[in-house]
């Protein structure tokens, strides 16, 4: 526990909602001793400043896992298979071609491509595949996380550069924060020893950065990491927002615990009030981001709407698919309407967005029944 008083509490919630810059150590104050209301209050009021405070978005899109086979072995993913597990998949161009083609019939205006980190697919592979889908359909390619990548270069023996390069020459058009986890080298040697440190994931992140891709960030905290690693976590995000400016959104959740079969419940994720009180000091400590996402997705969609007072905009994605969270045991699915209806029950606004945040369609109230 942090020795700050109430009256500092007060005045580190009051320079934050001001837009002051505050440092780690009153983050870390503030979220052993505001209390949740407050804190609450000065994460709606920042958001509010930043962006339209009627309006709420959403995207349509859908998250295909082009395949599942990974090397990696992370003990909290429930997802993964490794090679020759006859579980594991990858899957052919033509029902890619059929995914896509439902998403557009839906209004979606994105594909969020990501699997694992397969040894046998090379950079050839995605250059077909990014091509093909450009070539065929009006679609925005939200692909790869920085691991991936990094992982594409490694075993395409390029460089970090050329592989976006010849990403972005088939097709790539920005890049998904997955696989921060928590960007502490301590806690991801104990939850993803193979996967890349926190200097690589950042320095993809940078890199795309440099050659104008849009990226967002994210952390899932509630594995071994403390509320200090978490804030280690943003603050490195928040000095590469200074830097390059690249990031358009940032989402967190927690570990979902359900369906994996090494970890367990042996890390804690965390309670509804965790996630609330963790999207709030996020969305006052990180003041150079516009856009935090609700994750409905982990945290049900009661939970989603309320992150909606503690500084999030946007609602995310309403899932055409998902199938990450939904092995850890967590699915919860929406459809536009469905979506729609949330939003304006929080009274706002729902905004059909897309994946840089261009409004797409802007949904009027129903009006109330006589």
């Amino acid at each position: 526990m942090s020795t700050h008083s109430v009256d500092t509490v007060t005045e580190i919630l009051d320079r934050a909602r001001a837009g002051q810059r505050i440092t780690d150590a009153e983050a870390l104050a503030l979220w052993d001793e505001a209390d949740l209301v407050s804190l609450g209050e000065a994460a709606r009021e920042r958001r509010e400043a930043l962006t339209p405070a009627g309006d709420v978005t959403f995207s349509i899109d859908r998250n295909v896992n082009y395949t599942n086979f990974c090397i990696t072995d992370c003990d909290f993913c429930a997802f993964y298979r490794l090679p020759r597990d006859p579980e594991g998949y990858v899957l052919p161009k033509s029902v890619i071609f059929r995914k896509t083609e439902e998403t557009l019939d839906l209004g979606g205006t994105a594909l969020l491509l990501q699997g694992g980190h397969h040894p046998g697919l090379r950079i050839e592979y995605y250059e077909d595949l990014f091509s093909s889908l450009k070539g065929r359909y009006p679609i925005h390619l939200h692909a790869l996380s920085p691991s991936e990548v990094l992982h594409i270069a490694h075993f395409s023996r390029i460089s970090l550069d050329e592989t976006l390069d010849r990403l972005v020459a088939a097709g790539l058009d920005s890049i998904p924060g997955g696989g921060a986890e928590i960007l502490v080298d301590r806690v991801r040697q104990v939850i993803a020893p193979k996967k890349t440190t926190t200097a690589e994931w950042l320095g993809v992140m940078r890199a795309a950065h440099g050659k104008g891709l849009s990226t967002t960030a994210t952390m899932m905290y509630g594995t071994v990491d403390t509320p200090a690693d978490r804030v280690e976590h943003l603050r490195r995000l928040r000095e590469l927002q200074d830097e390059t400016g690249g990031f358009r959104a940032f989402v967190c959740w927690s570990y979902q615990s359900g369906g994996c079969s090494k970890a367990g419940d042996d890390h804690p994720g965390g309670t509804a009030t965790d996630y609330l009180r963790m999207l709030a000091v996020a969305r006052l400590y990180l003041d150079n981001f516009a856009h935090f996402q609700s994750s409905w997705v982990t945290q049900g969609l009661r939970i989603g709407q309320l992150a909606l007072e503690f500084g999030c905009d946007d609602m995310g994605s309403i899932m055409i698919e998902e199938n990450v969270v939904r092995a850890a045991g967590t699915a919860f699915r929406l459809d536009t309407e469905r979506m729609v209806r949330a939003i304006e029950a929080t009274n706002r606004t729902a905004v059909q967005r897309d994946t840089l945040y261009r409004e797409v369609r802007r949904f009027a109230p129903v009006p109330a029944a006589a």
